[in-house]
């Protein structure tokens, strides 16, 4: 996979303000206001960033959180992995590989019969490419 990387100005202008600040600057939607949290379409979820495929509508659960989550992405390498220990807690960040964009959160109280893991995810950072 090659490495996608873009100036800040080239990422402001070619992102909308939310999924900026979300993917570029490690934001967060609130709960139950993104456009796939509640989802039920058949197809590929996408870094809005850059285009890599994330995850798929065969992995994606309601969790009751209030954003989209998914019991694993599509591939190993996919997403990555950093220690979040912002806001006074320490999490598991979700990051783009293909482009470094903050996707949200992995969690380990997910489905115990799908591995257990939690991938809580912002919906600006996502675009679904629907089945046909």
């Amino acid at each position: 996979m090659a490495k996608v990387s873009k100036t800040d100005e080239e990422w402001r202008a070619s992102l909308d303000d939310d999924a900026y600040r979300v993917t570029r600057k490690g934001g967060t939607e609130p709960a139950f206001t993104g456009k796939y949290w509640d989802a039920k379409q058949s197809g590929v979820y996408r870094c809005t960033c850059c285009g890599e495929e994330l995850f798929t509508s065969k992995t994606k659960f309601d969790s009751g959180s209030g954003w989209p989550s998914f019991t694993a992405p599509t591939s190993n390498d996919a997403v990555g992995t950093l220690v979040d220990d912002s806001h006074g807690m320490v999490r598991t960040e979700v990051i783009c590989q293909s482009c470094d964009a903050h996707l949200g959160h992995v969690f380990p109280d997910g489905p115990k019969e799908a591995g257990g893991q939690r991938y809580c995810i912002n919906s600006c950072a996502l675009k679904l490419e629907p089945d046909e």
